[in-house]
């Protein structure tokens, strides 16, 4: 038995939903542990596209289990269409294939209402850039000890007094502090009927199940959403999410003892992206940014919105080694890079005179560093048919090198195009 956790090292979009994929033929159970349907995760199978949201990437595996762990927070309209989105394309998702976490919060319509109204009231250059999905306003109520869970469908009466309590005090807010429409209660409690209907089966114990799985000698493949740097904690604040986006939150998020976690695979970008608000010390603004940009495909999955683009990141990279405990590096994207004669990785920043090997808590100074490049000969090849290590042109594998050397990291995946097929498998770390 192992169990691997994939996390994101960077800002999110590092392609964790390919690695996941991939690694998913080797696990019996796929676990999401965090997040909500502000992430989205891609893949190309066979030609074919799929975005995924809520459901973990390893339902494409119909042999496979998946689970929905506590630390997600889902929108019950966002699931049922994904599920209906599968059934159309073939995919039966069933009770047998899928559990929902009875201690998974629910997200709400006024959590919407909330989230657009609170990003509305702030002043430019305030804003955080949420996606106005209700994420940070559900986690808020979680935390506040009002939230609803997915196990309060199972009771009528608990959910239907919850639900009176949290409209009553929502509306008041919307009403009165941001001057927004309130919401409906019998709106609510009907449409959440229709979901309590279709989502009863699915939930359950993911704890117990985990437990059980381990127990029968199993694989267990965590997946989380988003990277490093937008975690609630250790993320550059408060341009983040509202969860805890590392690798220690494979086990809270889920309900799995940490003793038994094998080992922890980071899912780096060849170059880095960020979208929305923040610092983003190695953006670039010129025609190699807009070639990374056009040539990547960089738009976010959930929004649609247009990823800011820049060199490789080493300091971003070395405090997602630490703060995750990173066994692996899975580096996707690699085939972008082709055609630049050289290729750069920031490896220190500069800040009024001081050297930082880290990124800055302080929000102002992470907007004002200054990154020190190193420079690296680029290639010419497409190396987007390229199956074997080894087989790649030397100056790929030089730059490969070069990151396992700064992190500390060994690579044990590299990524060269977006199909499940142009990926190199270099260590298996479901093999111990």
């Amino acid at each position: 038995m192992s169990s691997v956790v994939v996390v994101g090292t960077q800002w999110g979009d590092e392609g964790k939903g390919k690695i996941v994929d991939l690694l998913t033929r080797y696990a019996d159970c796929i676990v999401r542990f965090q997040g909500g349907n502000n992430a989205g995760h891609t893949l190309v199978v066979n030609g074919k596209k799929f975005v995924f949201h809520i459901i973990p990437s390893g339902i494409l595996y119909e042999d496979k289990r998946c689970l929905i762990g506590n630390g997600v927070i889902i929108d019950p309209g966002v699931l049922l269409g994904e599920i209906a989105e599968l059934k159309e394309k073939d995919l039966l998702v069933t009770p047998q294939r899928l559990m929902i976490s009875e201690n998974a919060h629910l997200i709400m319509p006024y959590h919407q209402s909330m989230d657009l109204a609170k990003e509305a009231a702030l002043a430019e250059g305030q804003k955080i850039g949420t996606t106005g999905r209700g994420i940070g306003p559900c986690y808020m109520d979680k935390v506040g000890r009002v939230g609803i869970k997915a196990g309060d469908l199972l009771d009528d009466s608990l959910f239907r007094d919850r639900l009176q309590a949290n409209v009553e005090e929502k509306n008041f807010l919307l009403t009165t502090k941001y001057n927004s429409a309130p919401v409906s209660f019998d709106a609510i409690y009907e449409e959440f009927q229709v979901f309590a209907e279709k989502l009863i089966p699915f939930i359950g114990n993911v704890s117990v199940e985990l437990d059980e799985t381990r127990k029968a000698g199993k694989h267990i493949l965590f997946e989380g959403a988003q990277g490093t740097q937008l975690d609630i904690d250790h993320g550059t604040y408060p341009f983040v999410t509202s969860s805890n986006t590392i690798a220690g939150n494979a086990c809270n998020g889920s309900g799995f003892g940490p003793a038994h976690i094998d080992s922890v695979i980071g899912i780096l970008k060849a170059y880095t992206t960020r979208v929305g608000e923040g610092p983003f010390p190695t953006e670039l603004f010129d025609s190699v940014g807009d070639e990374l940009q056009k040539k990547g495909g960089e738009f976010g999955a959930t929004t649609g919105r247009k990823r800011r683009c820049g060199w490789l990141d080493g300091v971003v990279a070395a405090d997602a080694a630490r703060l995750n405990g990173l066994t692996g590096l899975a580096i996707t994207k690699l085939d972008v890079l082709s055609g630049q004669p050289v290729v750069k990785m920031a490896n220190r920043y500069e800040l009024n005179g001081q050297t930082l090997s880290a990124m800055p808590s302080n929000i102002r100074q992470a907007a004002e560093v200054k990154p020190v490049y190193e420079e690296m000969a680029g290639w010419d090849e497409d190396i987007t048919g390229v199956r074997s290590y080894e087989d790649l042109p030397v100056q790929a594998k030089d730059y490969i090198k070069r990151i396992e050397d700064f992190t500390g990291v060994k690579p044990v995946i590299v990524s060269v195009g977006p199909d499940r097929d142009e990926t190199m498998l270099l260590k298996n770390p479901f093999e111990k």
